[in-house]
């Protein structure tokens, strides 16, 4: 079987499933496991790498505004590949290559692949998803075997944060303008021991200001960009800054404001969640592997935004 990935994290699970030497093609984001990095690319981004977090909101808003998208597809190497199979989404165009490009494609095949189209909202939905790849590819023992292992790992998390009260905690999936993190986010908040206090479950996550972050009291904020690992958080924190307003807040005031690696662990819906909802279980616990979280120095993020020599950007792929 040949399978194209149009996932980061359809590409993480067929990989997790033992599918590693039937992918025949990955998005330009594909980056882990590492095997994956090599796979040819069939997808590309228009967004500069170096902007920031505001002018990547404006350009991705502007092509929404215009029903475009900052995605693109190599329709002609997705073709010479010969997939059996495509791995695609409609839940986000501004995540992933949008469904239709991929229809658009479908005429230009001598032999039309499969098009397996995963849409999680929830971390329940993931695992399913899992199942469902595993289905479609012949790995239904492997999937079997995967889910069951990551729910007993979420068991073990649910078993030691019984020990506390649930932590108020506040995920931002982006800075400039402020997101609140929705769809499965706010389930792995659950499953860690707290309780999400700005995004809904199984909704998409949503543009709020930061008086909607002062009103909503959040014991514990994390900084779980979308498409940005640790390195690129922190760095984007300290030339955008923070607002001034936030000083007040308790989270702020006690030190508990964190950056976390949101590409890994948090924005794609893969078998990797699960280390993200260990990541959250120890923040809240106040302890863990700190090299997967950062507490924020607040104390050199509330000025304007200055020009970093130790930028991390260059080094990147992509921007998400």
């Amino acid at each position: 079987m040949r399978i194209v990935s149009l996932l980061p994290s359809s590409t993480e699970i067929a990989f997790a499933l033992g599918l590693g030497d039937q992918i025949v093609g990955v998005t330009h984001e594909c980056d882990y496991p590492p095997q994956a990095f090599n796979k040819p690319k069939v997808t590309f981004t228009t967004l500069d790498r170096e902007a920031t977090s505001a002018e990547i909101d404006a350009a991705i808003t502007g092509h929404l505004d215009d029903g475009t998208t900052s995605y693109g597809l190599n329709e002609q190497l997705l073709v010479d590949l010969e997939p059996d199979i495509v791995l695609t989404q409609m839940l986000c165009e501004v995540c992933a290559v949008p469904h239709s490009l991929v229809q658009g494609a479908l005429p230009a095949f001598r032999h039309r692949p499969k098009i397996l189209s995963l849409e999680p909202a929830t971390f329940a939905d993931v695992l399913s998803s899992i199942k469902t790849v595993g289905d479609h590819t012949d790995r239904v023992a492997e999937a079997r075997a995967l889910i069951s292992d990551l729910r007993s790992r979420v068991d073990q998390i649910a078993i030691s944060a019984a020990s506390r009260p649930p932590v108020r905690m506040l995920c931002l999936e982006w800075l400039d303008p402020p997101w609140s993190a929705g769809h499965w986010v706010p389930d792995m908040v659950g499953l860690a021991g707290g309780v999400e206090v700005l995004g809904a479950r199984r909704q998409p996550s949503r543009r709020v200001t930061w008086q909607d972050v002062i009103s909503a009291e959040p014991e514990v904020i994390v900084m779980a960009l979308c498409g940005f690992d640790l390195d690129r958080t922190l760095y984007e924190i300290r030339r955008t800054g923070l607002p001034d307003v936030l000083r007040g807040l308790s989270a702020v005031q006690h030190g508990r404001l964190y950056a976390v690696d949101g590409s890994a662990y948090f924005t794609r819906p893969g078998p990797r969640l699960v280390d993200g909802i260990e990541i959250l279980a120890e923040i809240m616990g106040g302890e863990g592997d700190v090299g997967r979280f950062q507490q924020v120095d607040v104390s050199g993020s509330w000025a304007s935004p200055r020009p970093d020599p130790t930028s991390p950007i260059a080094s990147k792929s992509s921007v998400n």
